[in-house]
């Protein structure tokens, strides 16, 4: 699957790219529970949790400008699609300002070349885009319903989807029970296709994982 890049924008970072995108449904029901954005409720999907370079053995750099501050005005025409696919959840409720701009100083300064705050952001939501993991889960029959699924039967459904292995990460919803929570897959340095993690992907999940409802 190729990967859209905007206009006069290539992602050159260190070595791979990973993109994270989590589940507000797992987010919320854990025993740190969440704020909806000054917003609203975020829609039923998944959404952004960051995108950052990766080297191949899955170490990664981080604040490597320490110059380089966020700068909103830099965003406006990509505020609307921000506040939808890259919102946060963290309490007290907020406008997103300080999660994307804790997102840029760690993660977006670590590009090989100087790219810009709204070329790094539109890199995330442009691959947001492209890999539709609601539909990719529901095309295998494993819906957001608060039932139990096989941990192999939704990677394997997001391979089948994305053409590679993705990671899966869980965490323990207030009844203690594995949850899906975030879901990582990896991009070549140049940002132009899906490709497969050099070092095989570890989560922590039990083999049945429950797929909550938001």
């Amino acid at each position: 699957m190729g990967i859209y890049k905007t206009s006069n924008f290539v992602l050159l970072f260190s070595n791979i790219i990973c993109e994270c995108m989590q589940w507000p449904g797992a987010y919320c029901d854990s025993k740190h529970s969440c704020c909806y954005p000054e917003t609203g409720k975020p829609v039923t999907d998944f959404t952004i949790r960051g995108l950052w370079p990766e080297y191949k053995d899955g170490s990664y750099p981080s604040n490597c400008d320490p110059n380089s501050v966020f700068e909103k005005s830099q965003l406006s025409d990509l505020m609307t699609n921000l506040w939808k696919d890259w919102p946060s959840l963290s309490c007290p409720s907020s406008n997103g300002f300080r999660f994307w701009s804790h997102e840029w100083e760690k993660h977006g300064t670590c590009s090989k070349s100087q790219i810009d705050q709204h070329d790094y952001f539109e890199a995330a939501l442009n691959l947001k885009k492209k890999v539709n993991l609601l539909q990719i889960l529901r095309i295998a029959r494993i819906e957001l319903d608060d039932g139990f699924y096989s941990l192999d039967n939704i990677v394997r459904a997001i391979k089948n989807g994305i053409g590679h292995t993705p990671r899966i990460e869980c965490n323990k919803g207030s009844h203690g029970n594995s949850q899906l929570y975030q879901i990582y897959f990896w991009v070549d340095s140049s940002g132009s296709e899906i490709i497969e993690y050099p070092v095989p992907p570890k989560g922590i999940c039990a083999s049945k994982v429950q797929f909550p409802k938001f």
